[in-house]
């Protein structure tokens, strides 16, 4: 039985109203140099702790940078969200089928759980692994899942729309699914190695009975 691991921004929700929010935030309450909405759509995908490395050098600073990010979020970005149209039928058909399914992102952890929980699909999902302090790269989220639940790699399947699931799904040695109604590029997806591309929900299920 295939399992399948979702990313969560840009895969199940379009959450980039409040990531967007809180980048405007922080750089505003920072006084960092002005961004446009297109260059702070490039930010969305990396672990915070990432992003914040080409403004800062130090760690005191990045710390100090994640954490007015997410004084917003916290307070209003994580609900500033939406399922993308025919999330929530796959997610049915996949209960149906008896799928396991797991969400890992590179998103806080907490906020993941808020986020998912918000949207009323929590549920549906066998295990919530996100950013921690000292897990919050995608290949070391997947690892973790991987090895919690003693997942068989050859019948797991990392669900993203960015290279950075890419990426982690090819470090843990599983298929790696792109989806292109997210934030990343299909072009990017392929060339990170996806070994499948979707470019609606629907199509998950189709190749998974393929």
């Amino acid at each position: 039985m295939t399992t399948l691991l979702f990313d969560l921004d840009g895969t199940l929700a379009n959450s980039s109203k409040g990531i967007l929010n809180a980048f405007k935030y922080t750089i505003e309450k920072l006084n960092l140099p002005a961004h446009s909405n297109n260059q702070l759509l490039e930010y969305i995908g990396p672990p915070l702790e990432t992003t914040f490395t080409k403004f800062y050098t130090e760690k005191k600073d990045i710390d100090k940078a994640v954490k007015t990010f997410r004084e917003y979020y916290n307070e209003k970005g994580v609900y500033e969200t939406e399922l993308y149209s025919g999330i929530f039928t796959l997610l049915n058909d996949l209960k149906k089928s008896s799928h396991p399914i797991y969400v890992t992102t590179s998103k806080n952890e907490p906020m993941a759980n808020l986020m998912l929980e918000n949207l009323h699909i929590k549920e549906y999902f066998t295990g919530i692994y996100g950013a921690l302090p000292k897990r919050y790269h995608k290949a070391d989220v997947i690892d973790f899942a991987i090895k919690k639940h003693s997942l068989d790699k050859k019948t797991t399947i990392i669900v993203g729309d960015t290279i950075y699931d890419m990426i982690g799904g090819k470090k843990n040695n599983i298929t790696t699914l792109g989806v292109t109604w997210g934030f990343g590029k299909e072009k990017d997806l392929i060339d990170k190695g996806a070994d499948i591309i979707c470019h609606e929900p629907g199509d998950i299920k189709k190749h998974l009975k393929n």
